[in-house]
């Protein structure tokens, strides 16, 4: 086993990963900015390092800043939690270069799934479902008029090498394309460096259903089902849930299969997510996306997260595993500490991302917290990233904590989740804890046939 990890991350994901290599003995470095210096995962750590100021081209995704970190600390291995440099093949690569282990999947495979186009292909070729769209980027504006009309309107308009709900547009039209286009190409190359755009067709009414992957270090993939996360703001999830109340046992195996396979064909190492649309087909239709649904579905590829997911925790409850353990487990050419021929799912899990946002609008609201009460009970668990008296700055993600509710059913979990919900105190920055309380009472959600316009329509 590892016995040394420094944790290139930050507030409550640094925490999660801190807590799990401490419970197996392994010594933990965190790194930081000068913005994060008073958060308790910095404290928590065996050894902390300040790397730079807050801004995080100088600091978390600082990759000399964190090499040296390591070297002066003697990490043996880097997890790079999610966000910042996880799904950065040229930091995975320099980090083994440099004799360290990375605790993720290969470069190679982050490599393959991280241009959109390119995992659309791969998975293709895999017989993995993928929706109608571009094979090729589309070079120019023409080029994305003409593939548009093929593939039928609405569209959708991508970044190739986006991710994480950025750098999409919707375009029911070619006049609106003509604007999107423009949009998400200039998005593209002031984000991420490339101004690469595919197009494919847009399902209004969908839900957003993602596995749950380990490549193990024997070179087998396994998946530990699936989460349902079509509870969203701006293309972002604020509510995940395993099982998800739209799989059937006959879809979950068909899903399940093919995202065996999507890791199979990059063979993929250490855990990972692939994600997919979920679409209602009538009787007798190919899957427009536009009936209600017969309890029949098709389902489409979207992206795979080459990385430990935020919402991980409900299918540790659901497998009962510790994800994080592993992920340090197959970096260090061990095998499981579960049966991968024997997953069992039992009982359900839900879980709200407590963000430092307005619970109206979902804009960012930093502050002093004053108050910080976390809830207890029965089936409770919280991932923090703070507490009373920290300063949640404008500088990075707004996630201030994941509240996890667990149970033997779905209705069990929501009744605990609304006692939860209402436990949590924080007083100080804007925080969305008010919209949870409105979501449970929600009787499409509580139904559990929502999609991923639910939040519109409550807004």
């Amino acid at each position: 086993m590892i016995e040394s990890l420094l944790v290139a991350n930050r507030g409550e994901i640094a925490r999660r990963i801190i807590r799990t290599a401490k419970r197996l003995g392994i010594r933990t470095i965190a790194v930081h900015s000068e913005a994060d210096a008073d958060l308790p995962f910095v404290t928590e750590a065996d050894e902390a390092v300040l790397i730079g100021p807050p801004n995080p081209a100088q600091s978390y995704r600082n990759a000399e800043a964190i090499l040296a970190a390591a070297k002066a600390t003697g990490a043996q291995a880097i997890h790079p939690g999610y966000g910042f440099l996880s799904e950065n093949a040229e930091f995975a690569r320099t980090v083994e270069a440099s004799g360290l282990i990375w605790v993720g999947p290969g470069a190679d495979a982050i490599s393959a799934m991280g241009d959109k186009i390119n995992a659309r292909n791969l998975m293709a070729a895999a017989g993995v479902p993928v929706a109608p769209g571009t094979t090729d980027p589309a070079a120019d504006l023409d080029a994305a008029v003409t593939a548009a009309a093929e593939i039928g309107y609405p569209v959708m308009v991508k970044a190739a090498a986006g991710g994480g709900g950025m750098g999409m547009g919707v375009a029911a039209d070619e006049a609106a394309l003509r604007i999107e286009y423009d949009k998400v190409r200039a998005f593209a190359e002031r984000m991420f460096g490339d101004g690469s755009v595919l197009i494919e067709r847009y399902f209004p009414r969908v839900r957003h259903v993602e596995v749950q992957i380990l490549g193990l270090a024997d070179g087998r993939v396994v998946a530990l089902g699936e989460r349902e996360c079509s509870v969203q703001r701006r293309n972002q999830k604020l509510v995940e849930e395993s099982p998800s109340p739209a799989v059937s046992a006959e879809l979950r195996e068909r899903f399940l299969a093919a995202a065996v396979r999507a890791g199979e064909a990059v063979g993929y190492r250490n855990a990972g997510t692939v994600e997919c649309l979920l679409v209602p087909r009538q009787r007798g239709s190919e899957g427009d996306g536009s009936g209600s649904g017969s309890g029949s579905e098709d389902f489409f590829f979207l992206e795979m997260n080459t990385r430990l997911q935020v919402e991980h925790p409900v299918t540790e409850y659901v497998y009962g595993v510790d994800l994080v353990e592993e992920q340090l487990r197959v970096a260090s050419g061990l095998a499981p500490t579960f049966d991968p021929d024997a997953l069992t799912p039992r009982g359900h899990a839900l879980e709200m991302r407590i963000n430092a946002e307005d619970p109206k609008r979902f804009l960012p609201g930093p502050g002093v917290i004053r108050t910080w009460v976390e809830p207890t009970g029965e089936g409770v668990r919280v991932d923090s990233g703070y507490t009373a008296g920290n300063t949640v700055t404008p500088f990075y993600d707004s996630l201030l904590a994941k509240l996890i509710v667990t149970g033997a059913t779905r209705d069990e979990v929501l009744e605990r989740a609304k006692a939860a919900v209402a436990g949590f105190q924080i007083e100080g920055p804007k925080n969305n804890v008010p919209f949870f309380a409105e979501l449970l009472e929600n009787e499409e959600f509580r139904s559990g046939a929502y999609d991923t316009g639910i939040v519109s329509r409550m807004r």
